[in-house]
């Protein structure tokens, strides 16, 4: 396993512990970021993520994001400069 999937497992592996997830993408968008902020060598700051769940039914686009932060944590969302979120539910 690289340095690089080791953020994308970590990022799969808390939502998945979180949400019931129908649907999941986790992709590394780091490298359409070079030399904008907050990019780093080696990748692992910009992300996007796809989720599809019943768990979003119900919520507002800021109730999504608010629980995926919070499914990921402080530790890992502070690694991660920019984290683009398409949410849904199922």
């Amino acid at each position: 396993m690289t340095v690089q999937n080791r953020v994308i497992d970590e990022i799969e592996a808390r939502l998945r512990a979180a949400f019931a997830i129908t649907d999941l993408t986790v992709e590394d968008e780091s490298e359409s970021h070079r030399g904008h902020a907050g990019w780093r060598e080696g990748g692992q700051t910009h992300f996007h993520v796809a989720l599809r769940s019943p768990d979003m039914a119900g919520l507002t686009r800021l109730a999504r994001h608010r629980a995926v932060h919070q499914a990921l944590g402080p530790d890992l969302v502070a690694r991660i400069h920019a984290l683009r979120m398409t949410l849904a539910p199922d």
